[in-house]
C-alpha cells in the first residue's frame, strides 16, 4: 500500500527527518570533505565532472550511504531487542516514543539557543581511510553514522524511538531506510552537481539557525501526536482533506 496511512506518514516524517538532518549546522558545512574524500577527487573536480567521473561519483556516494544505512539499521534492531522486552503494550510504547522525539526537539532546539560546550560538543570517528581501498567509501560512511553530532543525533534518535513503536521489525527498518535515503539523496545530489547548488547550500548556511528551530518546532508537533496518541486520528483527518480536494486516488493506492 502507497496511500495515505499512519505507517506511510511515518516514512515520510523519517525521510524528512533525513533531509533535516542533512541541512543542519552539523551536516552541511562538512558535505564538500566528505563528498571529496568518499570520491577521491578535489573540489574543482567535482565542481566540473565527466561523464567518467559522474559514474565514479554516483558508485562511491551510493556505497557511502550504504556504509550509514547499515550502521542506522543495525542500531535500530539494537535497540529494538531492548523495547520489545521492556514494553509489551503498543499504546504505552507509542507514547514513550513520543515523549522521546519531543525531548530530542527540545534538544535539537537547545543546540541553537543554548551555549553548553559540553553538552553540545561533537563525536566524531575518523578512520585511515586509505587502508580500505575499494571499500573507503562504505567504511567513511559507517563512520559517518556512528559520529553524534548535536544535530544529526536529535532527529536520528527520534526516528529510532518511532521506529521502536511499529511493532514490526520490518516496518520499524523502513523507517531507518527513509532516514538514510533522506540523508543520503541530497550528498548524491550535490555531488553530481556541485557547482550548480552552491547558491542554495550557501543560502542554507546563512539561514542554518532558522531551518534548524523550524525543523524541532515541526519534530514536536509530531512528539505531541504520538504522545497523545493521535496519529491515526490525524492520518484519518488528512484522508478526509485528500478526498475532499478530489485526490482520493492518494488515499488507497495499492
Amino acid at each position: 500500500m502507497f496511500g495515505v496511512s499512519a505507517s506511510n506518514v511515518n516514512v515520510l516524517v523519517a525521510f524528512g527527518g533525513g533531509i533535516i538532518s542533512f541541512l543542519s549546522p552539523c551536516v552541511l558545512p562538512i558535505v564538500p570533505g566528505y563528498l571529496s574524500l568518499v570520491t577521491g577527487l578535489t573540489m574543482g573536480e567535482l565542481e566540473e565532472p565527466d561523464a567518467r567521473r559522474l559514474t565514479r561519483i554516483a558508485i562511491n556516494t551510493g556505497l557511502f550511504v550504504l556504509g550509514f544505512t547499515v550502521v542506522f539499521v543495525a542500531l535500530f534492531l539494537t535497540t529494538w531487542s531492548v523495547s520489545d522486552v521492556v514494553f509489551r503494550n503498543q499504546e504505552t510504547l507509542t507514547r514513550v516514543s513520543g515523549a522521546l522525539v519531543l525531548l530530542m526537539a527540545l534538544y535539537l532546539a537547545g543546540s541553537q539557543l543554548l551555549t553548553t560546550p559540553r553538552l553540545y560538543q561533537e563525536f566524531r570517528f575518523h578512520p585511515h581511510l586509505e587502508q580500505f581501498g575499494p571499500f573507503a567509501a562504505p567504511v567513511a560512511g559507517a563512520a559517518f553514522g556512528l559520529g553524534w553530532t548535536p544535530c544529526i543525533g536529535p532527529v536520528l534518535a527520534a526516528v529510532l524511538a518511532v521506529a521502536n513503536a511499529q511493532g514490526e521489525t520490518a516496518r520499524g527498518a523502513s523507517l531507518l531506510i527513509a532516514y538514510s535515503l533522506g540523508l543520503g539523496v541530497p550528498f548524491l545530489l550535490v555531488g553530481l552537481g556541485v557547482g550548480r547548488f552552491a547558491p542554495a547550500l550557501n543560502w542554507v548556511k546563512r539561514h542554518s539557525r532558522a531551518i534548524t528551530l523550524v525543523s524541532a518546532a515541526l519534530l514536536a508537533v509530531f512528539g505531541v501526536i504520538l504522545l497523545l496518541d493521535r496519529l491515526p486520528l490525524v492520518t484519518a483527518r488528512l484522508q478526509d482533506t485528500l478526498r475532499a480536494i478530489g485526490l482520493a486516488r492518494l488515499v488507497n493506492i495499492g
